[in-house]
C-alpha cells in the first residue's frame, strides 16, 4: 500500500519488527549519516568540554553525539524517522515487567563484578557520595539526561533501524559493537582493556535488544535509566575508568553472563509463541 508520494507505508515483518517506509528503506545510508554525525559530533563535544567548567564525573559531552546524530537523520528522512522514533517517548512511565526487569538487571551487574572484584583482590571498592567532587543529586539526573543523548541514537535510533533487516540478536551485536568502537578513547588503550569493553558493550546491548524486543513505549526512558544505572553503579564501586584492566574484564564477564542469562531467556519465550 502506498502514500502520496509513492513510498511503501511503514507495516511489521514476519518477526514484528517495524519496517522502515520509503523504497528499500535506505536502511544503510540513514545509518551511515548516523554513525559518521555520531563519531563527529562525539569528537567535536569531548574537545570543547575542556573549555568549560562541566566536569566530566557529572557528564561527558560526548554522550550528545549520539542525539545530534539522530537529529540530522531526522531532518533528511523527517517522516520515516518519525514514526521509527514513536515508541521512543510514548507511553510515559508505564514501563510493565520487562521493564523493570530490565531496570533491576543494571545493579545486579554491578553487584557480581563488584563482588568479583572483592574476591579476586580482597579489597571491596566503594567511593561514597561524600567523596564525590558534586553532590550525587546532581551527578544523578546529569548522568541520565547524557544516557539519554546516547540511548537516543544506539536504541532508540539504530536498533530498530537494523531490526528491520536482520534479528533482535544480530542487530544488538552490531550495535553493541559500533557503540563500543564509538569510544574511540577506550579503544586506544591496552589491547585487554580495549577487548573487554568490547565484549561488555556487546553483552549490554544484547541485554538491551532483548528486553526492548516487543516494548513500543517508553524505550528511551528504560535504555536512559538502565545505561544510568549502569555508570552509577561503575562510579560508586568499580574502577575501571582507571586504565586497570582487572575491573573491565570482570566487568564484561558480568555483562556476558548478564546478556547469556537473557538470551537464553528470550528463545525459551520464543518457543511457546511460536
Amino acid at each position: 500500500m502506498g502514500n502520496a508520494d509513492g513510498q511503501t507505508l511503514a507495516r511489521p515483518d514476519a518477526e514484528g519488527a517495524p519496517r522502515i517506509a520509503g523504497p528499500g528503506g535506505r536502511v544503510t545510508a540513514k545509518a551511515a549519516v548516523f554513525l559518521a554525525v555520531a563519531f563527529l559530533a562525539a569528537g567535536a563535544l569531548g574537545a570543547a568540554q575542556a573549555g568549560t567548567p562541566i566536569p566530566t564525573e557529572v557528564v561527558q559531552l560526548t554522550q550528545f553525539g549520539p542525539a545530534l546524530g539522530v537529529a540530522v537523520v531526522a531532518l533528511l528522512w523527517r517522516g520515516e524517522i518519525r514514526s521509527l522514533l514513536a515508541g521512543a517517548l510514548r507511553g510515559g512511565a508505564r514501563f510493565g515487567s520487562r521493564g523493570v526487569l530490565l531496570l533491576a538487571t543494571a545493579p545486579l551487574i554491578v553487584a557480581l563484578c563488584a563482588t568479583a572484584y572483592g574476591v579476586v583482590t580482597g579489597d571491596v571498592r566503594f567511593t561514597g557520595p561524600s567523596s564525590l567532587g558534586n553532590p550525587l543529586v546532581v551527578i544523578v539526573v546529569a548522568q541520565f539526561i547524557g544516557a539519554c543523548g546516547e540511548e537516543l541514537g544506539w536504541r532508540c535510533l539504530l536498533q530498530p533501524l537494523l531490526r528491520t533487516r536482520c534479528g533482535p540478536l544480530a542487530s544488538s551485536v552490531t550495535v553493541g559493537l559500533l557503540w563500543g568502537v564509538w569510544h574511540v578513547q577506550v579503544v586506544a588503550q591496552d589491547p585487554a582493556y580495549a577487548g573487554a569493553f568490547l565484549l561488555a558493550t556487546v553483552s549490554l546491548s544484547v541485554v538491551l535488544g532483548s528486553a526492548l524486543e516487543r516494548v513500543r513505549g517508553s524505550r528511551l526512558l528504560l535504555a536512559g535509566g538502565f545505561h544510568m544505572l549502569i555508570n552509577l553503579g561503575l562510579l560508586l564501586f568499580m574502577d575501571e575508568e582507571s586504565g586497570a584492566v582487572l575491573p573491565m574484564v570482570l566487568f564484561a564477564l558480568a555483562c556476558l553472563t548478564a546478556a547469556v542469562v537473557r538470551a537464553l531467556g528470550a528463545k525459551r519465550a520464543a518457543g511457546p509463541a511460536r
